[in-house]
């Protein structure tokens, strides 16, 4: 929610000819006035970065019909087959097709989805060629240069979304609005239930907007408030699941993490004897395919995988080779739609013993959460359910948006000597009124909250600024009153 309620404290509309006369304004109190002008600076400052990052996050959740549009020869089979081949002839086909680089992962396909085998390469960085083979056939469908598994397409959007292509300058200004989405939300949910209250309207207008209400300001605030409070459980979800992984916020997360012990376990990939590394004998899938640890034998693979299915790790699964020689190799269910299967074990890629396992059903709760709530970040844990929450959440907000600055802009002056372009701020005072134990104990939880979230920190210091050269600067215009001196007697 943007803008929620920016009229409590300003100039009240003009009465017509024949209305009544409006009952005095009603005496804020200096907590609201407070709330009030702290969420008009962050609708007025921090909306365009909602903004763009709602635009962004509604294009983001077309991905998944748009990999199926634009990739769907690499992605899928033209006919699925009876049974799939041995994975050692599908990852020889991979490497016959892609001689460079080693295998990091295999995903074996299944069902009408093809097998992709993933290679990293020193020039890539983080990102890796991955080939998709037909499991049926092993035809080689194609490569694509991904970014963990996600394709181009997804790939591009995720960065227009998480940095606006502009790498570590350009995260901070999705951290910037994570940063600020909560604090927008929960205070336009409160400055609309005092609202609402001090009316002593039902509570059936908290949800529902007052079309009574006749036009300007007050149908557009009705509009965007009970909007905002519908989008709040949504928007505070937003807000928490994106700052677990920005870059300062994100950090401090991670350290929390650390020291309650809440991380996803690792998983022991150690093993007491060290297999020989076998040499490559030819081409096709008979020979050894180079992977993380060296040179390893693609009927590796085969062993790997049905002794993780054995061990009941069913759906879609990715098998990692050992990272360095005489270790063990990883299974992990990657089956990201709820009830979502995370199970991991370490396989001994020599005899197909399993070494070690790490269930999700035994993850920390933290560690629970936060994989989930990521997942349905990025519109997967629910499929298109999920697609279709996140597509209304970010038009909710825009329309928020929208509506705010609309009541921005109602409210300002237009009588002919006293026109302005937008409403004025609602006003000041609301620190100077707030009682000692107050500050007592905001000041401290409020440098807290800075310290964990250091972009919001950082521009709440700068609104201070702001407001406090705003006020200096109003008080140098204000004309001064000269007193009048009393008319002499008789006159």
């Amino acid at each position: 929610m943007s803008l929620t309620e920016l009229s409590g404290a300003s100039t009240p509309e003009p009465a017509t000819a024949t209305e009544t006369p409006a009952r005095p304004a009603r005496r804020t109190s200096p907590f609201g006035a407070l709330l009030l002008r702290l969420h008009f600076y962050a609708g007025i400052l921090v909306a365009p970065f909602l903004v763009v990052a709602a635009l962004t996050g509604l294009a983001y959740t077309t991905t998944p019909q748009l990999d199926k549009i634009l990739y769907s020869d690499q992605l899928t089979v033209a006919q699925v087959g009876d049974r799939p081949l041995p994975l050692a002839e599908q990852v020889g086909a991979a490497r016959n097709a892609h001689p460079e680089g080693s295998i990091t992962t295999v995903q074996p396909g299944d069902g009408d989805r093809t097998t992709r085998v993933t290679f990293a390469l020193p020039e890539l960085g983080e990102k890796q060629h991955t080939v998709y083979v037909d499991p049926y056939t092993a035809q080689v469908k194609g490569q694509l240069t991904t970014w963990f598994g996600s394709t181009p397409a997804t790939t591009w959007l995720d960065d227009l979304h998480r940095n606006l292509h502009l790498g570590v300058v350009g995260r901070h200004y999705s951290e910037l609005a994570a940063s600020w989405l909560w604090v927008i939300a929960l205070g336009g949910v409160i400055l609309w239930w005092r609202r609402r209250s001090a009316s002593r309207a039902t509570a059936r207008h908290l949800l529902v907007p007052d079309l009574s209400a006749g036009k300007g300001v007050r149908r557009t605030r009705g509009w965007h408030a009970t909007t905002g409070i519908w989008l709040t459980i949504g928007l505070l979800f937003l807000s928490a699941t994106g700052l677990t992984w920005s870059r300062y916020a994100g950090a401090n997360f991670g350290a929390g993490l650390d020291a309650l012990s809440a991380r996803a376990p690792e998983i022991s990939t150690s093993l007491t004897t060290v297999p020989d590394e076998p040499a490559e004998t030819g081409g096709g899938h008979q020979h050894g395919a180079s992977g993380a640890g060296g040179v390893v034998e693609s009927a590796a693979f085969d062993r790997v995988a049905a002794a993780a299915r054995t061990a009941g790790l069913n759906g879609p699964v990715e098998i990692a080779p050992a990272a360095e020689a005489g270790s063990a190799w990883t299974v992990t269910q990657v089956d990201n739609t709820w009830p979502v299967a995370k199970d991991r074990v370490a396989v001994d890629p020599a005899g197909g013993q399993v070494t070690a396992r790490s269930d999700f059903a035994d993850w920390p709760l933290l560690a629970k959460l936060s994989a989930l709530g990521i997942q349905a970040h990025m519109g997967l844990l629910f499929g298109l359910v999920n697609q279709i929450l996140l597509a209304a959440l970010a038009l909710g907000l825009l329309c928020v948006i929208v509506w705010g600055y609309r009541m921005w802009w109602q409210r300002r002056p237009t009588r002919a000597d006293r026109r302005a372009l937008a409403g004025t701020p609602p006003a000041r005072g609301g620190v100077r009124g707030m009682p000692l134990w107050v500050l007592l104990i905001g000041v401290p939880v409020t440098v807290a909250i800075g310290w964990a979230l250091p972009l919001f920190g950082i521009t709440l210091l700068a609104f201070l600024v702001i407001d406090v050269i705003a006020g200096a600067v109003s008080r140098r215009r204000r004309p001064a009153v000269v007193p009048t001196s009393p008319a002499p007697a008789g006159s």
